[in-house]
């Protein structure tokens, strides 16, 4: 699969596809480049019915993603117009993540910094190596971050941690982080691509509908507004229970084998 740049990869590898921050040598720092071909990269998968689980990481083993490439902020964030362009397209970029229709994984090893934690979070569930640091330098660097952003950050540790996440600017540990709720798991970074590799067979197996579901209704009850789409999540329901994987997932049962589901 060809990606819009290198600093992108995108692979595809049965039921998993793999979206990877390519640029080792700075870890991973993001670039405008990086943003723009993430939508390009999740519409792809998307689009690819047997692909069911996607994996975003980093290249290399020092970094998941470091934060932005400050080097190019004099020549791409130094005018209002160009802050206003740069967040627009990393806006569109988190978004597209957080909105995909199908389970992702954040694979996070070595330094998950600043705009790699937001990253981050737009997956559903973070596994980390045992030697990750995390951490939101924001107040050392004189940045804002937006509502949108924090409340991502807030519904997934709270408020007090995510004060003293962005108040302190420090660095926090795996067990840290797991214990603060920001990542789901922490294991030892020589099995970190076993377990992650194990929790997309596990996800591949499942029905997609009634996934897609569960993610989408918990879209809707963490809302910025607090209004959630009741008639939403209810459609998704009777789409599940109206489905021929519903069918199948009954006659395994009861056949007493792994049902085959299809996603339709």
């Amino acid at each position: 699969m060809i990606s819009p740049t290198p600093n992108m990869i995108a692979e595809k590898a049965g039921p998993v596809g793999k979206l990877i921050f390519n640029k080792p040598a700075k870890r991973n720092a993001t670039s405008s480049d990086m943003w723009e071909a993430i939508p390009v990269i999740i519409d792809e998968f998307e689009k690819d019915p047997a692909i069911r689980v996607v994996v975003v990481t980093g290249a290399g083993d020092q970094a998941f993603v470091s934060g932005a490439d400050i080097s190019e902020f004099e020549k791409a964030r130094s005018t209002p117009e160009q802050v206003a362009h740069y967040d627009k397209i990393g806006e569109i970029a988190n978004a597209r993540l957080s909105k995909c229709s199908k389970p992702t994984i954040a694979r996070i090893r070595g330094f998950c910094v600043g705009g790699g934690v937001a990253v981050s979070l737009t997956c559903d569930i973070r596994i980390a190596s045992d030697n990750c640091k995390f951490g939101v330098p924001a107040a050392r660097l004189g940045l804002g971050y937006r509502a949108a952003g924090i409340k991502t950050l807030m519904d997934v540790v709270g408020p007090a941690y995510a004060k003293e996440i962005f108040f302190t600017g420090r660095m926090f540990s795996a067990e840290e982080a797991l214990g603060m709720g920001l990542i789901n798991r922490v294991v030892p970074d020589a099995e970190l691509d076993a377990y992650v590799d194990d929790y997309c067979k596990r996800i591949g197996e499942n029905a997609p509908l009634t996934m897609h579901a569960a993610k989408r209704t918990i879209e809707e009850l963490t809302r910025l507004d607090g209004k959630p789409d009741f008639g939403r999540t209810t459609a998704l329901v009777k789409e599940c229970f109206a489905s021929e994987d519903y069918i199948e997932g009954r006659r395994a049962f009861m056949e007493k084998r792994n049902p085959q589901f299809e996603g339709r």
